[in-house]
This record gives structure tokens, sequence and C-alpha cells, in this order.
């Protein structure tokens, strides 16, 4: 795959901030910077990547409380997720306060985005999909081409999202993932916002929330 990545495991939940570059252009985006962002700029450092993107795929703390941290010291914008995450978005410092995560700061994206836009990650396409559920906004980013996605937190190995979060809703959840994800492919791998990744044929075999 022309895409590498690295896994930055940040904040107390072990969020997956995904740092993606193109190895040719060495050219990068990092994907739900949720905090601890001295630890993804030194990522970025490291692996000599110029990062070019911020990218959201919903607003939970542990997924979004960095970005503004990481906007502002990089000078690099943040894109998305779908405006319907404002609501989170808009208390990020009040979630920070509640689940012990410092230095969160409330955010407001430089370009929200919308199901059946394309984005450029790495320099590949990749298509934007609203799957709410989890959060009322929340988007996965899939390219066809490569067979890969990055879900968040809309569809785990073994597990979906929870619902049980103001504003979630299970059986949009249920929903998004039956009738956006699967049908793309089962040999379609996932990066999830927790843990280890699988791919849409394994879940839809066996993961227990989808079956019957």
């Amino acid at each position: 795959m022309p895409l590498k990545a690295s896994i930055i495991p940040v904040t107390p939940f072990q969020q997956n901030c995904v740092l993606v570059w193109d190895d040719a252009t060495m050219e990068g985006t990092v994907i739900d910077p949720g905090g601890d962002v001295p630890t993804i700029l030194a990522q970025i450092k490291a692996r000599g990547v110029t990062l070019t993107q911020i990218l959201l795929t919903h607003g939970h703390i542990d997924h979004a409380g960095g970005a503004d941290e990481l906007r502002e010291k990089t000078g690099i914008p943040v894109t998305g997720p779908h405006r319907a995450d404002s609501i989170l978005l808009d208390h990020l410092e009040q979630q920070g306060s509640a689940y012990g995560i410092p230095g969160s700061r409330n955010l407001v994206p430089d370009r929200w985005l919308e199901e059946g836009e394309s984005i450029t990650i790495g320099g590949e396409a990749f298509a934007v999909l609203h799957c709410p559920g989890h959060s009322p906004g929340s988007l996965v980013y899939v390219s066809e081409a490569l067979r890969v996605a990055f879900v968040g937190d809309v569809l785990f190995q073994g597990s979906i999202g929870r619902t049980d979060f103001p504003y979630g809703d299970h059986a949009a959840l249920i929903d998004a993932i039956m009738t956006k994800l699967l049908p793309l492919g089962d040999d379609i791998a996932f990066v999830c916002g927790h843990g280890p990744g699988s791919d849409f044929g394994t879940e839809r075999r066996s993961n227990p929330f989808l079956q019957g």
C-alpha cells in the first residue's frame, strides 16, 4: 500500500490517534488527536513527516481534545467531523474536566465534512460516509481502491461504538454499519478508535452486535 501508518495511543482511554503519510512525498495526516500533543508531535518528527492535515472522525474528548492545540502548534487546519457533532466540540473543555484529560480545548473545525465528499489522506482519495449513532456526526473515511477505512468508534473488532452516551442512537449506528459499511466488501480492512483493527468480512460473520 502506498500509505504508511503509525498508531499513537493517546489519553487515558488509549485512543488510536493515527499518523498516515505518503512514503514518497512524506506528507501526512493526523487522525483524531485526542490529547498528548507533545507525543504526537514527537512521532511526526521521528517519522520525518510533513503534516498537511488534522482530521477528526467525531467530537468525543478522546478523539478531538488535542486538535486545537495541535492546530495552534503546527498551523495546520482541522477538517471534520460532520457539523452534527458541534454540540460535542463546543464542550470539549467540560468533557476534559469530567474525564481527567487536562488541556482540552473547545474546537471549531476549519472545515466541516458531509457525506458524499471526498478527502485526501496521504495523497489518496477517501470517501466520506456519515455514520451516526455513537455520536451524531461520526464519519468514516474509506478508500475502495486501497480497501482500507478509518472508522473511528463506529465499529470495533468484535464490538461497536457505545451508544449510552448523550446523543447516542443504537438503531442508527447498526443501520449505518449494515447499510453503508458492510456492503463495501468483506476485504476492506479498518483501523478503529481503540484496540486492534479488523475487516468488514470478519465483523459481518462474527461480530455479535451484527448478527440477526
